[in-house]
This record gives structure tokens, C-alpha cells and sequence, in this order.
């Protein structure tokens, strides 16, 4: 496997994004490089319709026939997804993980029923029933949420269009979605992490990111966001902008982690947790109104569906050597953060609500990370 390796903490990759960490990542710097993971979007962009779906898909095979061992993490449970009783009881995955909005989980969890029914008839009466999985922020400062405009095809086009190279920012699930005042959206990223054995393993991350409140942003360590506000102070504020800024944290983020390192449920659950040290390190604060989810999976086995084949012999890692991957999936979700942030193109929606890619409201965004006294030379 080719590997990105690391530069200095806080030094700007070449694209012109933060680059969070000492890890190195891997070729894509994306949740696709764990072995057999794809992406896919469907991204409604029509007027005041700003929505879409985005899919994660663990492998490309049956997955009612063939689930993943997953497990999560509820860090603020002010959040409407469907599945995760079932998820957490039983621990495995048996459909693709879907993201949409709030008002839209309905239908895809229908999607998720009805494309799992035509590939077995047999789901719901003699097989048991499938647990769809969806989870969901709310998109409705930018997006029609009561048009319900999310259907089923949107689902099998975002199945259909699942891939390992996909892209991030205002696109699917994150098309409608909010951060730190500016557009927000989906984010992905991947480190290596190296067991004291020696043994490699990809861990991957990928968020659908609606949250923050813009003086407690933080990249790289760096408050950002309190730069940005002073830069801003001797600036005219737009219509009800610092009413905007006081108001309580309600924003929400999912966050997918997957490993192809060998991990049974109760582990993958205690990494899941280790997400929200990077959400943390990017200003949140899991605010009242937050719904902040974390689920992980390994795609290092599989639990056959029928009771006829043979539960898979997997040898686990080791208790006392899962720190790394702890290190890899704080540091995957802080750059998958930024990588929403940054990769975010702007959004203009519902009834003329606008939000701005971060790169273009602070284009000087580097001088700010860089020196915290550089928004007083440039006021």
C-alpha cells in the first residue's frame, strides 16, 4: 500500500488544506482506503431544494448475507436515526450505512427495506427482517426539509455511484449542511496506525459535519475562530449575524469510522468513542441540541446470515495494543472535519439563505492559522 506521509502539525498540504497530525494516511486520504469500502452521493441541488444521500457501503458484496461487525457511540443523542437498537444489541451491519437529512430518514430506511426484499423474498417471513440503517443532521436552514424531496431512486443512484474515489463538501448527505457558520458537508480522511508489533493497519473516517459555532472553531491546536471574529470586529456585520453567533450550539455530526484491523464488537466500540477527541479538537462542545454519533465497523470479517455456514475463526488484536488505532481515529475525524470545511464549495438555498465556503469568506485563512497577531496587521 502506498502511504502519505506526515509533514510538520498544522503544515498545509498541497491542495491548500490543513493537514492535522503525525500519522501518515493513506493514497486517498479517505475512508476508501480501508480494503473494500466505497462512497457514493446523490446530491439534490435545485432552488430551494439543497439536499442529497451519500452511501458507505463496507464491502461489495450481499450484505444481508454477509454483515460487519460494527458497534457505536452516541457522544449527544439529540439525533433521529433508525437502526441503532438493533445495531447495538446484535453488532452488525446488514445494509449499506445511509446519510440524508432529518426529515428524509423515513425514506431511505424504505429504500434500504425494499432493496434488501428484491435481492431475498425470503426477508420478513421465513428470514427474519433486515435493520436498515440511517443517520441524519438537519439541513433545513438551507434546504426545504418539509418538501421531503429525497427518494428512494436517490438511494439506488448514490448505491449505484458508490466508488473509492468520491467527493467531499457540498455534495450528497452534506449539501444542505452548516459549520461554524459556513458551509459545512461531508469530510473524509485515513491513518495508518502501527501496533507495537509492528502490524500496520488503515483506519478510515468519514463525517457528515452540521455543527460549531465560529468563535470555538480550532484547526491544527490554533483558534481559528477567535482570529476570524477579531479579524471581523471592525467590519460591518451582515442582518442578524451576531444574533446568529450567540446562539446555543444545536448543529450535528456522524461520524463513520472503518478498520480493516481485526476487532470484535465490544473494540470497535471503545474506538468509536475515541472520535469524539477529535471532534473536541476542533472547537465542539456537544452542545444541548447536537446529535453527535460515532459508528464503527471492521472490514477484517464477516458474520454469515445463515446459521448453516460457519462462524468466521478471526484471531482479535490484542487489548493492550489498540492505542494506535485510538490515535488514528481522533486524528482521522479532526482531518475529516477540516477536510468538510474546507472542501465545501458556497450553497445558496431556501428562501435566499446562503453559506459561504470557508476558503473564500477567509481567504487570508492562512496568515490567521499561521500567526495569531495577523488579524490585527491585517485590521
Amino acid at each position: 500500500m502506498l502511504v502519505q506521509q506526515p509533514g510538520m502539525p498544522g503544515a498545509v498540504a498541497a491542495e491548500g488544506v490543513p493537514r492535522i497530525g503525525v500519522l501518515p494516511s493513506g493514497p486517498r486520504d479517505l475512508i476508501s482506503d480501508v480494503p473494500g469500502v466505497t462512497v457514493g452521493h446523490a446530491t439534490l441541488d435545485d432552488g430551494d431544494i439543497q439536499t442529497g444521500v451519500t452511501v458507505v457501503m463496507p464491502h461489495d458484496g450481499d450484505m444481508f448475507l454477509r454483515k460487519v461487525p460494527a458497534a457505536a457511540a452516541v457522544i449527544n443523542g439529540f439525533g433521529k436515526s433508525i437502526g441503532l437498537v438493533q445495531l447495538q444489541e446484535l453488532g452488525v451491519l446488514e445494509t449499506p450505512l445511509a446519510l440524508t437529512n432529518t426529515f428524509s430518514v423515513g425514506a431511505i430506511a424504505a429504500s434500504q427495506i425494499r432493496a434488501a426484499v428484491s435481492c431475498h423474498p425470503e426477508i420478513g417471513r421465513q428470514w427474519s427482517t433486515v435493520n436498515p440503517l440511517v443517520f441524519e443532521c438537519n439541513d433545513g436552514y438551507l434546504n426545504d426539509i418539509q418538501a421531503m424531496a429525497v427518494s428512494a431512486e436517490h438511494y439506488a443512484q448514490a448505491c449505484r455511484e458508490a466508488a473509492v474515489e468520491f467527493a467531499q463538501g457540498s455534495v450528497g448527505a452534506g449539501r444542505g449542511m452548516s459549520m461554524f457558520g459556513f458551509k459545512g458537508g461531508i469530510g473524509s480522511a485515513s491513518r495508518i496506525a502501527t501496533s507495537t508489533d509492528g502490524q500496520r493497519y488503515v483506519l478510515g473516517a468519514l463525517v457528515l459535519a452540521n455543527f460549531g459555532r465560529m468563535e470555538n472553531l480550532t484547526v491544527s491546536g490554533q483558534p481559528l475562530g477567535r482570529r476570524i471574529v477579531a479579524q471581523e470586529s471592525n467590519e460591518p456585520n451582515e442582518p442578524n449575524e451576531e444574533d446568529e453567533r450567540a446562539a446555543p450550539e444545536k448543529g450535528s455530526i456522524i461520524m463513520i469510522i472503518a478498520t480493516d484491523a481485526p476487532l470484535d464488537v465490544r473494540q470497535l466500540e471503545r474506538v468509536a468513542k475515541r472520535s469524539a477527541a477529535g471532534l473536541a479538537r476542533t472547537g465542539s462542545v456537544y452542545g444541548h441540541g447536537s446529535g453527535d454519533i460515532a459508528l464503527a465497523f471492521s472490514s477484517a470479517w464477516q458474520v454469515p446470515h445463515l446459521a448453516s455456514e460457519p462462524m468466521p475463526a478471526v484471531r482479535m488484536v490484542h487489548e493492550s495494543m489498540l492505542d494506535p488505532l485510538f490515535d488514528a481515529c481522533a486524528e482521522a475525524v479532526e482531518q475529516a472535519i477540516v477536510h468538510a470545511l474546507w472542501r465545501a464549495t458556497t450553497v445558496a438555498g431556501r428562501e435566499g439563505h446562503r453559506r459561504e465556503a470557508f476558503a473564500d469568506a477567509v481567504p487570508n485563512w492562512r496568515a490567521l492559522l499561521a500567526n495569531p497577531h495577523s488579524s490585527e496587521q491585517s485590521s
